[in-house]
């Protein structure tokens, strides 16, 4: 499983949040043929939504991470029955996580500057 820094999440998250779920799993579960379509969306998108019909939270978080280990993917949000996922694609390469600029030569604030503001 690929993991992420809180920077890369958080942008991962604002880029999944226009998305609609590009897979539903049913009453039936995590069937392998659920899975080989998660495995084809995340080809083709890299980062999807998928929506859940369980009502027992253990149950989705263990789908969660049963789908992240078998397809090499990495869970990028669990809220309420939608489950966010990504895993890079290195020759579609569609999302691109930046890093955030360092300030360089920036001094911390003192105790003095901090108190007057």
């Amino acid at each position: 499983m690929l993991s992420l820094t809180v920077l890369q999440r958080q942008q991962l998250k604002a880029r999944a949040h226009a998305l609609n779920p590009a897979v539903m799993i049913g009453n039936a579960g995590l069937t392998e043929a659920v899975l080989k379509e998660i495995s084809l969306s995340l080809k083709a998108h890299e980062l999807i939504k998928i929506r859940v019909m369980n009502d027992q939270r253990p149950a989705r978080e263990a789908m969660l991470e049963t789908i992240c280990s078998q397809l090499n993917a990495t869970p990028v949000q669990h809220i309420g029955k939608i489950l966010v996922v990504y895993r890079p694609n290195p020759d579609l390469h569609k999302i691109e996580i930046r890093r955030m600029p360092r300030h360089k030569g920036k001094k911390p604030l003192t105790k003095r500057q901090l108190g007057s503001r």
